[in-house]
This record gives structure tokens, C-alpha cells and sequence, in this order.
């Protein structure tokens, strides 16, 4: 007698609807014959990684055959130094990522809830539903808002009760690229209760050039129940190796690190994001290409009367006027994997992320002939 192994599953897991990663490159050109494809679906960074971070994982290839230092204290003890912080209170991750999926394993179950916005990063509700716990998700802010669709911290803080034992804030936000100021994200933090811990999700930290935009690492002291992701795959440009971490008071890294896989880090991931760290130079010019590359996109918007949400991430979410979904597969055809975001509440949108001048370019072209039908 066969057996129903998906209804055995936790009904959390079983009713998950799995994350849609950008398509890959290899994938769309096996399918439609193509060549010469471009992928601007991911956020990733287009200039690569860092040299120096090229030649770390070159040095460290002889030594693949033993198991990685499953503490990190190279890269954590670099982190600390960089952040001042204790090395405690840092918790590697497999992409920041992974520290989101222990903050649910660590602190959900259910009859807890944990509260995000409307339009946030997909993998909030992923890792709060699979432990059974409960989404409280609160709307964000209106289209006429000066930060369209981001996060409307008063309408989060009015959903957190006794039982709400986490909040992800975006900062900025993806898919949205909206963000909150200084004033906004510590006015927020006094009024959450000590027992609520709060996960600022900093992915794309390095690229915000806004003023006002807060570091929360310099409040870890001040807000015990704060925690700080960040992540080498989007500026560092190091997605292929999954590395991230958090940054917490001691005793929340004490406690994610109980959960954490043993060497959940490889050994080559380490070694890289450890010599990206010192690459200034690398930054720099990333900010410098997404500066430029965002001005180009919003230009491109502008001229043809496209609406965009506006963004200091290093994407931009377009509105094309019509149902997304088939203007993304047009795209595909025209060799251009763009990311639309039905998914996120916003079926007019597609994100796009900012590439070089001549790959920017490519997709207005593409877009323009999609759209002329």
C-alpha cells in the first residue's frame, strides 16, 4: 500500500510555496536555443568579486579536503574588528539566509507569530510558516507614499502583541528598495517589548548612499533584542559561495549558534568574504557602476513614462503598466531574465537589477520592443 509522504509532513511545510529563484542563465538558453543571455533578475553585483577575494579562494583550494573551521574565527574575528564588536556576538550563515531560518527555529513554534510587511522579502513568511507559527502581516505604505509599498512601521508595531516573538524589517527593502531613516527604525526600536526580537535585515547595506540611513549595528548595545543581517552576495558579489551573518548581543548568538549546522560555512566562503572585507577599492566601484546604473534605469523610466518605486538598492522595480508575467517572458525571449514580482503583491512590477552601462542598456532596448508588441 503506497503511502501520502506530502500529508505526513508538517502542515506548515506542506502547504509552503516554495521560493522562485531568478532563472538561471544556463537554464534559459537550454531551453529556448539561445545565446549570449544576460541575467538581471537576482541582485547580484556585475562586476564579480573582489580580486583579492579571487586569489583567497585560489590559495585556499589545496586544503578542500578537510572539514572548514566551523566556529569561523578568521572572518568573525575581522567582522569584530570592523563593527566593534565581540567575535561572540556574530553568527556565520549559509547567506545571510540561513540566519533568518535560525531566528524562526530559535524562537517560533506555534501559538508565537512573528510580524513583517506587505511586499518584504519572501523568505520571512517561508521560515515563519514552516515552523508553524503565525504571519502578521501588516500593510505597507500607500502608492502616493514618498516611500511607495515600503514598510509602515506604526501599522508593524500596532500587530506585535505577547505572543509576537519576532519582527523582520528590511532596510532596505526587497523588492521594493524602499527604506527607513534613522529617526524612523530607533523610534521603532524603543517601542518594541524587550521580549520581541527584532531582525533588521541589512542586505544591501553598502549600496545606500542616502542620507539619514542608519548603520543599526551601532545600537546593539542600547537594544539587546536587535539583530543585524548582512550578507557577502550582493556588493562583496560572492552569491555562488552562501555567506552571511548576523550580528546580535551575546546571548542571541549564543542561542543561534545552537542551531546552527556544524560547518554550515564552507572553507572556501570564509576565506573570501575575509579578503573581500579589505577591499575597499571593489566597493567603491560597485557603488559607483549602481549609482550610475540607477540614474540610467530611472532616466529610462522617466522618458517613457513608466512608473518606478524609488530605490537605493541596487535594483529597481518597474511598473509596466499591465500584467507583468508576460512581459517577463517576452524578455526571456529576447535573451534578458529580469525578475517579476507577482508574487510579492505588486503584478505590474518587474525588478530589475542594475548592471553595467551596455547590460542596462540591453534591457531598456528589450523592454522597449516587448511593450511596442
Amino acid at each position: 500500500m503506497s503511502c501520502d509522504y506530502r500529508a505526513l509532513a508538517l502542515a506548515g511545510v506542506r502547504d509552503l510555496t516554495p521560493y522562485q529563484p531568478g532563472k538561471p542563465i544556463e537554464e534559459l538558453e537550454r531551453e529556448l536555443g539561445i545565446r549570449e543571455s544576460i541575467k538581471l533578475a537576482s541582485n547580484e553585483n556585475p562586476l564579480g568579486p573582489s580580486p583579492h577575494a579571487l586569489e583567497a579562494l585560489r590559495g585556499h583550494l589545496g586544503g578542500i579536503s578537510l572539514y572548514p573551521d566551523g566556529n569561523g574565527f578568521a572572518l568573525k574575528r575581522r567582522l569584530g574588528e570592523l563593527l566593534d564588536v565581540d567575535p561572540a556576538c556574530i553568527t556565520l550563515g549559509n547567506g545571510s539566509n540561513e540566519i533568518l531560518e535560525l531566528v524562526a527555529r530559535a524562537y517560533l513554534e506555534p501559538g508565537r507569530n512573528a510580524v513583517f510587511s506587505a511586499h518584504a522579502f519572501a523568505v520571512y513568511p517561508i521560515v515563519v510558516q514552516a515552523v508553524g507559527a503565525d504571519a502578521r502581516v501588516a500593510p505597507a505604505n500607500p502608492a502616493d507614499h514618498a516611500m511607495p509599498y515600503g514598510h509602515d512601521l506604526d501599522a508593524m508595531a500596532s500587530r506585535i502583541d505577547a505572543d509576537t516573538r519576532v519582527v523582520f524589517v528590511a532596510n532596505p527593502n526587497n523588492p521594493t528598495g524602499t527604506w527607513l531613516d534613522e529617526a524612523a527604525v530607533h523610534g521603532f526600536l524603543k517601542r518594541v517589548p524587550d521580549e520581541t526580537l527584532v531582525v533588521m535585515d541589512e542586505a544591501y547595506f553598502e549600496y545606500v548612499q542616502a542620507d539619514g540611513y542608519p548603520d543599526a549595528t551601532r545600537w546593539l548595545k542600547a537594544f539587546p533584542n536587535l539583530l543585524v543581517t548582512r550578507t557577502f552576495s550582493k556588493i562583496h558579489g560572492l552569491a555562488g559561495l552562501r555567506i552571511g551573518y548576523g550580528v546580535s548581543g551575546e546571548a542571541v548568538a549564543d542561542i543561534l549558534n545552537r542551531v546552527r549546522q556544524p560547518f554550515n560555512t564552507n572553507s572556501l566562503a570564509q576565506a573570501g568574504a575575509l579578503a573581500a572585507l579589505d577591499d575597499g577599492d571593489h566597493v567603491t566601484e560597485s557603488v559607483r557602476i549602481n549609482t550610475l546604473g540607477l540614474a540610467q534605469l530611472t532616466a529610462a523610466c522617466r522618458e517613457r513614462g513608466l512608473g518606478y518605486i524609488p530605490s537605493v538598492g541596487n535594483f529597481l522595480s518597474i511598473d509596466v503598466g499591465r500584467e507583468a508575467g508576460p512581459v517577463y517572458q517576452a524578455l526571456l525571449r529576447e535573451g534578458v531574465i529580469v525578475r517579476p514580482v507577482g508574487g510579492y503583491g505588486l503584478p505590474n512590477h518587474l525588478r530589475v537589477t542594475v548592471g553595467r552601462e551596455q547590460e542596462n542598456r540591453r534591457f531598456i532596448d528589450a523592454l522597449d520592443r516587448v511593450l511596442r508588441g
